[in-house]
């Protein structure tokens, strides 16, 4: 059974970082790309970074470039997800999800295994 859980979540203050972790198991860790998503209140899912198999190849939705880095630990069956500078905006549940498909999980913001979310809040 493939378990995806998100850890790291909080309450931070604007400027301030944190770093969401994403554990994957009851699959082959090396065999999916990952991706991070999240969701605020009233507004639609946002694709927020992406990371292949390998780690080769990385990518980041515009709202964040530059703030937020991704990263993985096949040793550890992790992903990461560095934030910094963190603004009010970024409030908003993320979800980690895993996929064999760079185009599904990147592109078109599918996957077949996501986790429950972990809630992240930046205060002003």
């Amino acid at each position: 059974q493939v378990q995806v859980v998100e850890s790291g979540g909080g309450l931070v203050q604007a400027g301030q970082s944190l770093t969401l972790s994403c554990t994957i198991t009851g699959l082959t860790f090396e065999d999916v790309c990952v991706g991070w998503f999240r969701q605020a209140p009233g507004k639609e899912r946002e694709g927020v970074s992406w990371i292949n198999r390998s780690g080769g190849t990385i990518d980041y939705g515009d709202s964040v470039k530059g703030r937020f880095t991704i990263s993985r630990d096949n040793s550890k069956n992790t992903v990461y997800l560095q934030m910094n500078s963190l603004k009010p905006e970024d409030s908003a549940v993320y979800y980690c999800a895993a996929d064999t498909s760079w185009g599904r999980i990147s592109r078109a913001g599918q996957a077949n295994y996501w986790g429950q979310g972990t809630q992240v809040t930046v205060s002003s």
